[in-house]
């Protein structure tokens, strides 16, 4: 366990944000296991509000990552996904919900090399392509729960890093040459000469 210096900005950001508020507030009707808020729409709204942009610039989706390792099934994961679509069919922005128990089934087809199946939605959090965009919320029994295997440091300080842990440099780069022309002041570091970075003690800050 781990209290990141971070975290309470991160928070108060994403809880406060017109996008994302509305989802965190019906949380209770998602109902699914180990379902997380993830990505993109998370650190892309953390990058809005630094730089002063509208809070939906650059968001083309909210993901929503759960793991249900009893129903590897697409069906079940599309069943799912139209559920959460007509949940929050009063938002702007599409969901888009992945099942991270079945990654491994089509990543290969999709990437072309395979990866293990994850354990658990936080171990899928800690393969996602940069340390600024490996980060989860969801609302916890005590406020809310924050997974961040690398810490908060990269994403509050508008610094993109490559995780080496699972993609490719052709991913890495492809992602960041959009992010680039959205938010410019970001700090992207290169792939080369990047070390890959160390999940820290930061799984779960509750």
């Amino acid at each position: 366990m781990c209290s990141d210096p971070h975290r309470a900005a991160f928070v108060e950001v994403i809880s406060q944000s017109p996008l994302l508020a509305p989802v965190l507030a019906r949380w209770v009707s998602v109902k699914l296991p180990d379902a997380w808020l993830v990505a993109g729409a998370l650190a892309q709204t953390v990058w809005n509000r630094l730089l002063g942009f509208p809070p939906e610039t650059g968001i083309a989706d909210i993901d929503l990552v759960y793991h249900d390792a009893t129903d590897l099934s697409e069906a079940a994961e599309t069943s799912h996904a139209q559920r959460i679509g007509a949940l929050f069919r009063d938002l702007p922005l599409r969901f888009d919900v992945k099942n991270e128990a079945r990654v491994h089934l089509w990543y290969a087809e999709k990437f072309g090399y395979p990866i293990e199946p994850y354990p658990s939605s936080e171990a899928a959090i800690a393969s996602f392509p940069t340390t600024a965009t490996a980060v989860g919320l969801r609302p916890g029994q005590a406020g809310y729960d924050v997974a961040a295997p690398f810490g908060l440091d990269d994403l509050m300080s508008l610094t993109v890093r490559p995780n080496k842990r699972q993609i490719t440099e052709a991913i890495y780069h492809a992602k960041v040459a959009r992010w680039r022309q959205i938010w410019p002041q970001l700090t992207v570091l290169p792939w080369e000469g990047t070390p890959a970075p160390q999940a820290g003690n930061h799984p779960d800050q509750k």
